[in-house]
């Protein structure tokens, strides 16, 4: 297997496991055997849908506005600081968060959401770690940028 350049050895199987697992117990939980998802009768479907499609856009946007900056063979080597990364350092993987979060919201899961605490502890962990790649490959200018821009949230 080909290692990525500045991404852990491991990110794309975790993410691509992470995923499958989560499917599995969002949907055994919230279709089948509704083991966890009481507190939807206390929130009408229709306050989860808007709420979780708002999650699910902003996930989308991120996933797109991100793409749209790394996408290209000729892109340059360098600290990638412009688009949507210049309010949030990894928002290929808060993409990614958001939509868990999303689905969590629609059916209220609660096994889902303690599954999503383990997925966000890999997520941030791997993002941890490919930090540390870029400050040794950029040095300075990677730790001006980490500075000035937030991991998961933009700094305000």
């Amino acid at each position: 297997m080909k290692e990525k350049q500045g991404e852990h050895p491991f990110g794309d199987a975790g993410q691509l496991i992470a995923f499958g697992l989560f499917a599995i117990v969002w949907v055994a939980d919230s279709i089948f055997l509704d083991i966890s998802t009481g507190l939807t009768e206390y929130v009408p479907l229709y306050v989860r849908s808007i709420i979780a499609m708002v999650i699910f856009a902003v996930s989308l946007y991120l996933l797109a506005a991100s793409h749209k900056v790394i996408a290209g063979e000729n892109r340059p080597v360098k600290v990638i600081s412009g688009g949507v990364f210049k309010y949030i350092r990894h928002p290929l993987y808060m993409s990614a968060i958001l939509f868990y979060v999303a689905l969590i919201v629609l059916t209220l899961s609660i096994i889902s959401f303690v599954f999503w605490v383990a997925i966000f502890i890999f997520y941030n962990y791997i993002a941890g770690y490919e930090e540390k790649l870029m400050e040794m490959k950029f040095g300075e200018e990677y730790i001006s940028y980490r500075q000035k821009t937030g991991k998961w949230l933009p700094r305000v």
